[in-house]
């Protein structure tokens, strides 16, 4: 596998030149788009990348704070399959398993030539980066859970999710979007912050409707993961919104009551997306957790 850059209006440089690029990479059966931000690893003794998951329904674009935000870290920023500008919308009815993105990210780092990496996911990100993690333990330095759970979903919920899938192939995202904005983010922020409600708008009408459908039923099926917690060994940092209503301040509770030496982060003012609604103190937390980080030499980050 072998990653090439090519031109893509309006999307950050991975060289820091202001030039618009995105690069690509062939993961298994799909072309996933990604950009980079950072110096590339180099004799093996820099800190561990930095890999950022995104959510559902939402692309890369939704790291734009934390792209820059750690000088001297190898951010890497994919857009999921079905999402962006990544390949691999499936036809209506279609699923993606968690483990299927797990196991793209996995292709991506191997193609970067990145033996392991600290791997960050919000929401359904994070559920991705859990699945990682169970999958292949030995290539993460560290982890950063956001506004996620781990839990198994209740028949209910599975239910839902199928429900809403197909209400997605059939409508399209808009009605979707517009409904759950003021719960993505708090319905001050929405106010407030109107380039960010914008951001957060934007990036659930452009999701292909298929590739977002997908990845409901996939969730629908998402096995609970409680066990995999006690067995993570790197440093870990949990965060979440305080005002998050989709994966509540108690998810975040869960989790770090049962991660060894986890770190817990909640951030005031915020909802589902902190990183967007308050990029300073998230970022402020991530940051934190990567100084905890080993180099790949045996040293601290």
């Amino acid at each position: 596998m072998t990653a090439q850059t090519v031109p893509v209006p309006g999307a950050p440089a991975a060289d820091g030149s202001g030039r618009p690029a995105q690069r690509t990479v062939r993961a298994h059966d799909v072309v996933l788009a990604y950009e980079e931000h950072g110096g590339p690893a180099g004799d093996g003794s820099e800190a561990p990348p930095l890999l950022l998951v995104h959510g559902h329904p939402f692309d890369r674009t939704l790291w734009r704070p934390q792209s820059a935000a750690f000088p001297g870290r190898r951010v890497i920023l994919p857009d999921l399959r079905g999402y962006g500008h990544s390949g691999g919308v499936p036809q209506p009815g279609g699923k993606t398993l968690l483990e299927v993105y797990a196991a793209d990210l996995a292709a991506l780092l191997d193609a970067l030539g990145v033996p392991r990496a600290v791997l960050g996911g919000i929401s359904m990100g994070g559920q991705i980066v859990m699945e990682f993690l169970r999958l292949f333990p030995e290539r993460v330095a560290g982890v950063v859970l956001a506004d996620t759970s781990a839990q198994g979903e209740s028949e209910p919920a599975r239910q839902e999710r199928r429900e809403r899938a197909d209400l997605l192939e059939r409508e399209g995202m808009a009605g979707y979007a517009h409904a759950v904005l003021d719960s993505m983010i708090t319905p001050a922020n929405a106010a407030a912050l109107p380039d960010v409600a914008g951001h957060v708008l934007g990036m659930m009408l452009a999701a292909p409707p298929a590739g977002a459908a997908a990845a409901l039923r996939g969730r629908a099926e998402r096995a609970d993961r409680t066990a995999l917690l006690a067995q993570i060994a790197v440093p870990a940092l949990v965060v979440v919104g305080r005002e998050d209503v989709f994966t509540p301040v108690a998810d975040a509770e869960f989790l770090h009551a049962r991660i060894p030496g986890a770190r817990l982060a909640v951030i005031d003012g915020a909802g589902h997306l902190p990183n967007l609604e308050r990029p300073e103190a998230f970022n402020a937390a991530v940051a934190e957790l990567l100084a905890m980080v080993p180099l790949e030499d045996g040293g601290e980050a």
